[in-house]
């Protein structure tokens, strides 16, 4: 994270060579976590050529279907002289995709790893992702999933929301508590107890959307937007590493089951 939010990638702004150093550096990963991996290139409505970098893990040969799980890495880029860093907007989306890669080695189930470029670009990169023909059983955005800055509840800052449509917590919650055992983490289906913005938030403003549409299934964690967000004040310094830490467990956990 500390890397990806560097002043050496200059905020990884859609078409920079931050940006192309960053999809460099996943694909790296990837290929080291033993995934299968592929750059699947695609053009904004402005024809900034952008890149999504994509690893497949085959637990299950005898299943066609996948689970996607993705994050976007681009970011804001440089305004005003200023870089935008992008630590938790979404270096922290990235940095636990490449966790989960590489804690699902052994997994028996099917998953596709997604680094999406593009996010802040209209969303031109889930766009073209979702034009990719596979199967998907299930889509897991990481978006924004770093600080604490700004909980629901203040007095539970170790808190983790999670957006996957108005059936889900009912039909998932019991199954979440179980998993949350060991994270013991404050577990919240809305967007700070707002009907217009979870629906927003979910259905709208981030990457599953484009699934959404095309009616595959999507959960969303995140942490919420905070003051620093999309400012220069998003520095990896500021993000609750223990926190995020055992965010990335009970996700784990939970994609374990699927």
């Amino acid at each position: 994270m500390e890397y990806l939010s560097s002043v050496l990638l200059k905020g990884r702004g859609v078409g920079s060579a931050g940006a192309v150093e960053a999809s460099w550096y996943v694909l790296r990963r990837f290929d080291a976590a033993g995934l299968k991996t592929q750059v699947a290139s695609f053009k904004t409505a402005d024809g900034v050529v952008g890149h999504n970098i994509v690893g497949i893990r085959q637990g299950n040969p005898k299943s066609a279907s996948y689970v996607l799980v993705m994050a976007y890495f681009d970011g804001m880029g440089e305004i005003g002289g200023e870089i935008l860093p992008g630590a938790d907007a979404n270096a922290s989306g990235v940095a636990m995709l490449l966790a989960l890669a590489d804690s699902l080695a052994g997994a028996r189930s099917n998953y596709i790893f997604a680094a999406i470029d593009g996010h802040n670009a209209g969303r031109a990169g889930s766009e073209a992702l979702s034009k990719e023909p596979w199967k998907l059983s299930m889509v897991v955005n990481l978006d924004i999933i770093g600080s604490t800055l700004a909980p629901p509840n203040k007095y539970r800052p170790d808190f983790l929301i999670v957006l996957g449509g108005d059936k889900f917590e009912k039909q998932n919650s019991k199954k979440m508590d179980a998993l949350n055992a060991g994270p013991r983490l404050r577990l919240f289906y809305d967007y700070y107890r707002s009907k217009s913005f979870t629906e927003y938030f979910y259905e709208s403003a981030s990457d599953q959307s484009a699934f959404l549409r095309k009616g595959v299934p999507a959960v969303m964690f995140t942490s919420g937007i905070t003051l620093n967000t999309n400012k220069p004040e998003d520095t990896f310094d500021t993000l609750d590493y223990e926190v995020m830490a055992r965010r990335s467990d009970f996700i784990l956990a939970w994609l374990k089951t699927l």
